[in-house]
């Protein structure tokens, strides 16, 4: 009895501590390589001292640069940025930080995410302010300082994990019955979206992150899929014809993942869409019709939980 109440209580504690999603993998970075995350591995490397043109293309200077830190760390000096370089080339930085090189490199980051900072190398209100919102989106602890953990957040998450990342409307503008307005409907008993729409209409996935197929024909959401977006926020679409993706393969914003249907409990063709943030239903009406105006949409980690229509 005594064994049975300490595992229950442990399971208890476990179960009370949130879950936070894995580190993303650090990517490799070699010569040919081009785009924000080499722009700011060319930063770091300045930092550190390194003679090297932050330009956003991985040349052959910056493979020398590269092979001269590694040997300088005692690494495998091959030229090419994985795990173990990363780990030595980033380097904590917090508001008023004088380093400016890490703190630029730092800034290219925000920008990959979508956040207008200047890439000035001045850690100001503008890059805390930006810091901090990226960090609580990803539960990230430690305030505005910027250290290991939330380095390989931010150079391992692909763009679109920020508020202004990418996102795509769930469904071709011109099958929207009735319009524009028909996204203000709002659920009928909780938050979500009822978008109606014929029988076979594509639904493309709202961001990147990793496909979950759910629900089925006896399931009062039809057949479903879900996507746990690299932003953190799970997005549902439930009563589909058919599904366009495997459970757990990746997905980009745009990508088709279903065909709208009719299925589970539905009294209509139609397309349900739910935005889930740390497992409660919030409002996605704001979004959808940011979208469908081709607008910026807003963080889904801002929308409403209450009053849905806009």
């Amino acid at each position: 009895m005594i064994t049975a109440l300490i595992a229950a209580l442990i399971l208890g504690l476990l179960s009370a501590v949130p879950a936070h999603a894995a580190l993303p993998a650090w990517p490799l970075l070699q010569k040919g390589a081009t785009g924000d995350n080499v722009a700011s591995l060319q930063f770091l490397l300045r930092q550190h001292g390194g003679s090297v043109t932050a330009h956003a293309d991985f040349d052959a200077q910056t493979r020398s640069a590269v092979i001269s830190f590694q040997q300088s760390q005692g690494l495998a000096a091959d030229g090419a940025v994985g795990p173990a370089t990363w780990g030595k080339l980033v380097i904590g930085v917090a508001p008023g930080s004088t380093r400016s090189y890490a703190v630029r490199a730092l800034q290219f980051q925000l920008r990959k995410h979508g956040y207008d900072v200047t890439t000035d190398g001045v850690f100001g209100e503008q890059t805390s302010a930006a810091v901090g919102s990226y960090k609580s989106q990803h539960q990230l602890t430690g305030g505005t300082t910027v250290g290991a953990t939330t380095w390989q957040h931010l150079i391992g998450s692909p763009p679109g994990s920020g508020p202004q990342g990418t996102y795509a409307l769930i469904i071709p503008r011109e099958d929207v019955f009735d319009g524009r307005e028909s996204l203000l409907w709002a659920h009928h008993d909780y938050p979500a979206g009822d978008i109606a729409v014929e029988t076979g209409t594509p639904a493309y996935a709202i961001t990147s992150g990793i496909a979950r197929v759910n629900g089925g024909l006896d399931d009062s959401c039809g057949l479903g899929v879900a996507i746990d977006g690299d932003d953190g926020i799970r997005y549902q679409y439930c009563h589909l014809d058919s599904r366009g993706v495997t459970d757990g393969s990746r997905v980009t914003a745009g990508q088709l993942v279903a065909h709208t249907g009719n299925t589970g409990n539905s009294t209509g063709p139609h397309l349900h869409f739910g935005i889930f943030r740390q497992g409660d239903s919030v409002c996605p009406q704001r979004m959808l019709l940011a979208l469908y105006d081709g607008l910026t949409p807003p963080s889904p980690w801002t929308l409403p939980d209450s009053g849905c229509t806009y």
